[in-house]
C-alpha cells in the first residue's frame, strides 16, 4: 500500500475539493486530480482507481443537489443511469486489453471541437430545445457509448455528454448538467466497481479525496444554479481547452508523433 505524508494528504485534498467544485459545473474534475495522484507518486493504475472512488462521491453530491433542486427526473434517468453502469464496467475491463493509442490521439481535437462547439453555438441559455433523438434511441445508443468510453478511458466524459444532452436531447446548459452528472454518476460507479475487483484503489487516500469532493461539488452545483448557463458556459470551454491542452503536452501522445513533433 503506497503510503502519503501529512503535506501530500492535504495538497490532495485540496485538489479534490477544487475538482469536485469544477467537475459539478463543467466536468473536468479529472483534469486535476488524475495529474496529482500522479505527481503524488501512484502508480498510473492506482491513480485511475482511486480517481474512481473519490469522483464518484463528488458526482453522487452533484447528483444530489440537482434532484433536490429539481433539475433532474431521477425516476426517468434511472434505465439511462444502468446502462451507464454497465457500459462503464465493460469498458473498464476492455481498457486491460484494447489498444488505446489512437483513442488518445483524438482525444484532444474532439475536446477541442467541443469547445468550439459551445464557443459559437448561438443562443446557448438554460432553455430546453427541440430534440433531434428521441430518449429511446439517446438513452441506448449515446449513453452507453459514453458510459463505456468513461470505464476505457475517461478524460472528457463529462464534456461529451453535456454535448450530447444539450445538441441531440435539446436541454438547456443547466438542466444537461444536472442529467450529465447523474449519468457520470453511474458511469464512476461502475469503473469504481471494476477497479475494486482488482485491487487497484488506494481506499485511505479515496475516502479522505472523496470528503473534500463532497463539500466542493456541493458548492458548484449551487453556483451553477445560481449562475446558470453564465458560469456553465465558459467554465466548459475552459475545461475542455485545458484538458486537451495537457493531453497535448504529454510526449508520448500519438497525436503529436504523426505530426512529427
Amino acid at each position: 500500500m503506497l503510503e502519503a505524508s501529512l503535506e501530500i494528504i492535504l495538497l490532495l485534498t485540496l485538489a479534490a475539493f477544487f475538482a469536485g467544485f469544477m467537475d459539478a459545473i463543467a466536468g473536468g474534475g479529472g483534469l486535476v486530480t488524475i495529474p496529482a495522484l500522479l505527481l503524488a507518486g501512484f502508480p498510473p493504475v492506482l491513480a485511475l482507481g482511486t480517481n474512481k472512488l473519490q469522483g464518484m462521491f463528488g458526482s453522487a453530491m452533484a447528483t444530489f443537489t440537482y434532484a433536490r433542486a429539481g433539475h433532474v427526473n431521477v425516476r426517468g434517468q434511472l434505465l439511462p443511469g444502468f446502462l451507464s453502469f454497465l457500459a462503464s464496467i465493460a469498458g473498464a475491463l476492455a481498457a486491460t486489453i484494447m489498444p488505446t493509442d489512437l483513442l488518445s490521439g483524438m482525444l484532444p481535437i474532439l475536446l477541442i471541437a467541443v469547445a468550439l462547439y459551445f464557443s459559437f453555438k448561438p443562443n446557448l441559455n438554460d432553455l430546453d430545445r427541440a430534440r433531434r433523438i428521441t430518449p429511446f434511441v439517446f438513452g441506448f445508443t449515446i449513453v452507453p457509448l459514453l458510459g463505456f468510453y468513461d470505464g476505457a478511458f475517461g478524460p472528457g466524459t463529462g464534456s461529451f455528454f453535456m454535448l450530447a444532452f444539450v445538441g441531440l436531447a435539446g436541454q438547456g446548459m443547466l438542466k444537461a448538467t444536472a442529467h450529465t452528472k447523474f449519468l457520470n454518476f453511474a458511469s464512476n460507479v461502475g469503473g469504481f466497481a471494476a477497479f475494486a475487483a482488482v485491487g487497484a484503489i488506494a481506499w485511505k487516500i479515496g475516502l479522505i479525496m472523496g470528503v473534500a469532493q463532497i463539500a466542493g461539488a456541493r458548492i458548484g452545483a449551487a453556483f451553477a444554479m445560481k449562475k446558470g448557463a453564465r458560469i456553465i458556459k465558459p467554465l466548459l470551454v475552459l475545461a475542455c481547452l485545458a484538458l486537451a491542452a495537457r493531453l497535448l503536452m504529454e510526449g508520448n501522445n500519438p497525436l503529436l508523433r504523426y505530426i512529427g513533433l
